[in-house]
């Protein structure tokens, strides 16, 4: 059966066994001194199967990959793809300002989330099963810096998208409070004029009023234009907003949902590895 290990690596026939047509989770297998690791590149939002990426230490301390080339840097150009994008997220993050945005960031960093969880959780195994290998300690330890700047991504934007979507929610209720309002004002105009409308229409009130005999057409554009008046300022009373009930406010401290400050930024240019590279 054809193996994902590869031929010419010399790993006991324990661990080649335990591989099937695929690579599976990540995990760590140790036998006879030799320590294989079974990670994942990077995965992105509509990916579905996982890329693998198997390294491989033999008892001296010599590591090898099947995809990042040779020596202990191999472990740490891994973490530095996981490191790269989760500066690029944070960038998309920073500029996040609707609802679609949050969504896309969030839909970009759990997937990678989840795999930079697992990678920590994996190294974690590899430092118990290989205490004596100082690089294991620092790639440990620079995946858990890229697994907490992962966590510190997801949720401010799930933060951000709840925030925006109970803004929004706020603003409706809002326009809805308006105009059940300016409905009401109108409901009671139609109260007010309905009875004299309705008799005048029943009894056909046309009385003299000593404008029939008039010439003068001013007066007729006069009574019109205080007509449109009236009208005006009805419209106006009826469009006038009520005062502010649910309004959203702004966000206290004067930063943006989903945003962080300069001061308080996500330590993705800290992370160990590049301390260690």
């Amino acid at each position: 059966m054809k193996t994902i290990v590869p031929e010419f690596w010399n790993v006991p026939e324990q661990i080649r066994e335990r591989f099937g047509e695929t690579a599976g989770r990540q995990r760590a297998m140790f036998a006879d001194g030799h320590l294989l690791l079974v990670l994942h590149a990077p995965p992105s939002a509509n990916e579905r199967e996982r890329s693998a990426r198997l390294f491989w230490r033999d008892p001296e301390g010599v590591w090898l990959s099947n995809q990042n080339g040779s020596g202990a840097g191999a472990l740490r150009r891994h973490l530095s793809d996981y490191t790269d994008l989760a500066a690029g997220l944070e960038n998309i993050l920073h500029g996040a300002d609707c609802a679609d945005d949050y969504f896309q960031a969030l839909s970009e960093v759990t997937p990678l989330h989840r795999a930079a969880r697992n990678l920590h959780s994996t190294l974690q195994q590899a430092r118990e099963m290989v205490s004596e290998d100082k690089d294991i300690i620092v790639v440990r330890d620079a995946a858990a810096d890229v697994e907490r700047t992962l966590e510190l991504l997801h949720l401010d934007a799930k933060n951000g998208l709840d925030y925006t979507i109970a803004q929004k929610s706020e603003q409706q209720s809002q326009r809805s409070y308006e105009m059940a309002l300016a409905a009401h004002r109108l409901n009671l105009l139609a109260a007010l004029f309905f009875p004299i409308t309705a008799i005048s229409s029943v009894f056909g009130m046309n009385l003299p009023n000593g404008l029939e005999g008039t010439a003068n057409s001013s007066l007729f554009w006069g009574i019109l234009c205080i007509g449109l008046s009236f009208g005006l300022m009805l419209t106006k009373l009826i469009t006038e907003k009520p005062p502010v009930t649910t309004e959203a406010k702004p966000h206290r401290g004067g930063v943006k949902a989903g945003k962080q400050s300069k001061g308080s930024q996500h330590p993705v240019k800290n992370l160990s590895l590049r301390r260690a590279s």
